[in-house]
């Protein structure tokens, strides 16, 4: 399973542990069905999705996901024929209220550190959850720290 907070912060205090995640990537044809095959060979494997992003550019689309057993998810899109990558992403649940997002934004910039792209959710009162993929994800953390 991946790492996954489950306590609510303003922002990472120093010394907890970062919630590193690997997210899986792939890129397909931008077409109706698609995301709902890549979501039903999922879920015939038993893998939970935990957090999706889609998108599209020049005419592909790109799914991003965290999932509930990698190397499981690996496997069933693979064998359905999906290209599939890995990027290092990490995750945070942030307090859900105006700014939080903003100062997160900011100590990154201040920091030089570029945010690639970023999803988030506020699924509950009580929190947020974000995935950021940074340019460096290692002085993103020392920065936070974790």
């Amino acid at each position: 399973m991946l790492c996954a907070p489950t306590e609510v912060t303003r922002l990472p205090e120093e010394g907890t542990a970062m919630p590193k995640a690997t997210q899986l990537v792939t890129s397909l044809e931008s077409k109706p069905g698609v995301l709902a095959k890549v979501c039903r060979t999922l879920a015939n494997a038993g893998v939970n999705i935990t957090a999706l992003y889609a998108g599209e550019a020049a005419g592909r689309g790109k799914i991003r996901l965290l999932v509930s057993d990698r190397a499981e998810a690996v496997a069933a899109l693979k064998a359905a024929k999906y290209r599939v990558s890995e990027e290092p992403v990490f995750t945070q649940v942030l307090e859900n209220r105006p700014g939080i997002m903003a100062e997160l934004a900011e100590r990154l910039a201040q920091a030089r550190i570029n945010v690639k792209y970023a999803y988030a959710t506020t699924a509950t009162q009580s929190g947020a959850t974000v995935v950021l993929s940074v340019s460096n994800v290692d002085k993103a953390a020392a920065l936070l720290g974790y």
